[in-house]
Order: C-alpha cells, then sequence, then structure tokens
C-alpha cells in the first residue's frame, strides 16, 4: 500500500507568497476570536431563552448545555471557524476559502462519500467490540419520530461543525505549514496535536482521558494520512462527519451529548472504568482507524481513493 504524494506536493505548494509563519499565526488567531465570539455570543443568547422558556433561573447554563437546544446551539458555535477562516484567507493571505478545499478548489464529492462510508462500517465493528467490552446499552430517551424529525437538522450541523475543524486542522493550519516547513513532524502532527488537546475531559479520569485521546490522535492521523493521500479534504470530511454523526445520532458515549442518540452506552465520563478497560478501548479506536486506512488506501478496496494529480482535477 504505497501513497504517491504527487498530488499533495501540489497541494502543500499552492500557498501564494503572503502565508508566512506571522501571518498563519495572525490568521489562526482570528479564527479562534471569531469562534470564541460566536461561542460566547450563541450560548450567553441560547441560555437566556432556555431558562425563559423553562422558568427555572437554578438549571443555568449547565442546565442549557445538557439540553437537546444547548447540544444544537453548541454546533451552531461553529459557525464561528467558518467566519474566521474566510476572513483570515480574505485579508491576511490574499486567498480565496475554497483554495483550503484541495487541488481542484472544490470538495470531491466522491471522496467525500467514500471517506463516510468507510467509517460507519468501523464504527459499526468498533461499537460490536465496546459491547462486548461493556455491554450496557439502553434506549435513549428521544423518540423514533422526535428522532426523525430531527435527524436531517442534526446532520446538517454536525456537518457544519466537522467541516470546519477538518477546514481549519487539515485545510488551514496543515497546508500553511507544509508550504513553509519539509517535515511532517511539523505540518502534520503539530495540527493533530492541537485537534486531540480540544478533546480533553476535566469530568473524566487520567485513565479514560489517555485512551480517548490516543484514539482521536490516531483518527487525527487518519484523517491527515488521506489528506496527503488526495490532496483534498473531500474524504476528511465524509469521514469525519461519520463519526460524530455516530455518536450524536445512534449511540453515545457522552452522557452530556446523548439528547439525540437512539441508544446510550456506559458514557466514559463516569465512574468504575478500570486501567484495563481504558486500555483496550485506546486498542479499539486506534485499530479501527487503522481498518480505515485500509479500507480507503489499499489497492484492492471498494472504496479507495484516488488522488487530485494536475491532469485530473477529480477524484474517482
Amino acid at each position: 500500500m504505497t501513497i504517491d504524494p504527487s498530488a499533495f506536493e501540489r497541494y502543500r505548494h499552492s500557498p501564494n507568497a503572503r502565508t508566512t509563519l506571522p501571518r498563519l499565526l495572525l490568521g489562526t488567531g482570528i479564527v479562534v476570536l471569531f469562534w470564541a465570539a460566536t461561542t460566547v455570543a450563541v450560548l450567553v443568547g441560547g441560555t437566556y431563552a432556555f431558562i425563559a422558556w423553562q422558568a427555572t433561573p437554578s438549571s443555568g447554563i449547565h442546565g442549557f448545555l445538557a439540553s437537546p437546544l444547548g447540544i444544537l446551539t453548541a454546533l451552531v458555535s461553529f459557525a464561528g471557524i467558518w467566519i474566521g477562516l474566510w476572513v483570515a484567507m480574505r485579508w491576511v493571505h490574499g486567498e480565496k476559502l475554497s483554495a483550503l478545499l484541495g487541488n481542484s478548489r472544490r470538495v470531491s464529492w466522491s471522496g467525500f462519500l467514500k471517506g463516510l462510508i468507510a467509517v460507519l462500517i468501523t464504527s459499526f465493528i468498533s461499537e460490536i467490540l465496546l459491547y462486548l467490552l461493556q455491554p450496557q446499552i439502553t434506549r435513549g430517551p428521544i423518540g423514533l419520530s422526535s428522532w426523525l424529525l430531527f435527524a436531517i437538522p442534526i446532520a446538517a450541523l454536525t456537518l457544519l461543525q466537522t467541516s470546519s475543524e477538518e477546514v481549519l486542522f487539515r485545510g488551514y493550519l496543515l497546508r500553511g505549514l507544509a508550504s513553509r516547513f519539509t517535515s511532517p513532524v511539523i505540518w502534520a502532527l503539530l495540527p493533530a496535536l492541537l485537534f486531540t488537546a480540544l478533546h480533553w475531559s476535566a469530568s473524566s479520569s487520567p485513565a479514560i482521558n489517555a485512551c480517548v485521546l490516543a484514539s482521536i490522535a490516531a483518527f487525527a492521523l487518519l484523517l491527515t494520512l488521506i489528506v496527503y493521500a488526495t490532496g483534498n479534504l473531500g474524504a476528511a470530511l465524509g469521514a469525519h462527519l461519520g463519526n460524530n454523526l455516530t455518536g450524536f445520532l445512534l449511540i453515545s458515549h457522552q452522557e452530556s451529548y446523548n439528547s439525540f442518540a437512539l441508544f446510550n452506552a456506559r458514557p466514559l465520563e463516569g465512574p468504575g472504568w478500570a486501567t484495563s478497560d481504558a486500555v483496550l478501548i485506546a486498542f479499539i479506536g486506534i485499530a479501527c482507524s487503522l481498518l480505515t486506512i485500509v479500507l480507503l488506501l489499499h489497492q484492492r478496496s471498494p472504496l479507495k481513493l484516488a488522488a487530485e494529480l494536475p491532469d485530473r482535477t477529480s477524484t474517482a
């Protein structure tokens, strides 16, 4: 299973001369500023509306964040990343936002679909293995009719969240750093580590945090690898969406994000997890990421991705 670097080499050399390290840091600061401002705005507004609607001021922001409305609002806040990226690309780098999407400056929808299918397959395998480890699954509180009603809005907002993260971490940061540095230790590992660190949970035990972060780091490197193989964010966008949709809509492992899931597994932030459980959870996560790589990059796989090469501007 070999990877032709031609597509990525074209992608990494696509930034203009204004993509310097100081400008990249400035652009990142702008994105963080818009993300933070949007988050504060939607959380304050959403909490106020929630308290007024529920008439229970004592529940405050914590009650709001645990509610279905709070989850929807949290997903909306990721629009700030898109706004910040547009401002950074337009005014700091003098490029169109579409330049981050790939060599063709558009999403490869065939790659998107393949990434989505591959991760849905490996997520199903992962859930089976996690069930064998901890067969504690209950039906979620949401009714089937309500679930069907919210499925499309949740999918759309999840796409907003996952796409903003991909365009930031596997697009803006990876492309910008790769244009300035040749070592993948910088352009691949640094964005992956930043992405992973954002998933630290103060409510989880150190062992569970370690296993979750190990799994997320493996997934982040998987996303980086398929961008390297294709020179396009399409497959990474689909893979990330499939991963998050599984948790939001099908089976949730987080108590704070289970309002719309059909089934709830034992929450990872809950007590009682042994260190051996954490090791097995990390192993399952890493193994499923490796399986996803095989599904997307192996020569004989029906889901094999194709690269955006100079003489072929759309993936197959």
